[in-house]
């Protein structure tokens, strides 16, 4: 048996962080984060209810969910939590298996000059998310500290989601269905590299990635899966191409059945995001502070477009 469908799903709603685009240097807007990593905010209280709802739903999904895989970030695996406690917990559909953290499905920061933020290691993950995480499970990619180009992007992304498949696809356990969690740029990324539908403007509007938004993707068949080299560790720039583009798609090709659904939200679709140059992520409008996510005030007009610069 092969995998036959990939959930997608967005972080919920995080606390934020603000980086200077001249150091690379990123603070919190609390005192401190869970991993001590400034731009590794916990989800806002309100992120911790969609992901909340997000369990009742994924925990309701037919097919059912039997492997879980996420990006390293603390949101991620926060936003996980209410779900892979009773998947995984006593009595749960996989009791006994845990989530696999995967650092080539983690964040995109684009281009820049200084080094990127990288996540904490599996181990204080795994005191945060005790018997949650696969202790065992080495990354397929780690990406480099030193950025990457939309582009660059789509192809980490395509060569990790191939490993990916290509484990799924050998597991005795013979799997159907994956879960994935991951990040706006990623996502995107993601439902792009399984169609192997790119489009000429890379800011495109073509899959959608609301907080705690919900994807899912079918197999075409698994006919032109190829070989690819192993990604090498001592050279992380240079990451193996997996042919997906021209409606290729990775492992076989996919169809995007759902894209970015948020009904089972009581908040519905928030958050939205698109890629807008490869220094996006820099003046991403998520980054300043708003009432909802830290409890300070909304920003005026001119101190809004001053932060979004950040």
């Amino acid at each position: 048996m092969v995998l036959e469908t990939i959930y997608v799903v967005r972080h919920g709603f995080r606390m934020n962080w603000v980086v200077n685009p001249n150091t690379g240097e990123y603070k919190s807007n609390i005192t401190t984060t869970p991993t001590g990593i400034p731009s590794d905010p916990a989800l806002a209280s309100y992120g911790e209810q969609q992901a909340a709802q997000l369990a009742e739903k994924l925990l309701s999904l037919d097919p059912p969910v039997d492997a879980v895989y996420s990006s390293p970030f603390y949101r991620c695996l926060q936003t996980l939590k209410p779900t892979a406690e009773k998947l995984f917990g006593e009595g749960g559909r996989l009791a006994g298996q845990s989530i696999k953290v995967e650092n080539g499905l983690g964040e995109f920061y684009g281009l820049a000059r200084f080094d990127h933020p990288s996540p904490a290691p599996l181990a204080v993950l795994s005191t945060h998310f005790p018997t949650l995480l696969d202790e065992d499970y080495n990354p397929l990619l780690v990406p480099s500290t030193n950025g990457e180009s939309i582009p660059d992007l789509h192809d980490r992304i395509a060569y990790t989601l191939h490993r990916v498949i290509e484990q799924l696809d050998a597991d005795p356990r013979g799997p159907r269905t994956l879960l994935i969690c991951t990040h706006a740029a990623s996502m995107i990324a993601i439902g792009r590299t399984l169609t192997g539908r790119m489009p000429p403007d890379e800011g495109e509007e073509d899959f959608k990635c609301f907080t705690c938004s919900l994807s899912r993707f079918d197999r075409r068949g698994t006919a032109g899966q190829v070989d690819v080299e192993r990604w090498d560790v001592s050279k992380p720039h240079d990451i193996p191409r997996v042919p997906w583009r021209d409606g290729r798609g990775v492992g076989g090709g996919w169809d995007c059945k759902i894209n970015g659904d948020c009904s089972f939200l009581s908040g519905g679709e928030e958050r939205g995001w698109k890629f807008s140059g490869d220094e996006a992520f820099l003046t991403d409008p998520n980054a300043f502070n708003d009432k909802i996510n830290t409890g300070e005030p909304i920003p005026s007009t001119s101190s809004a477009a001053d932060a979004s610069k950040l």
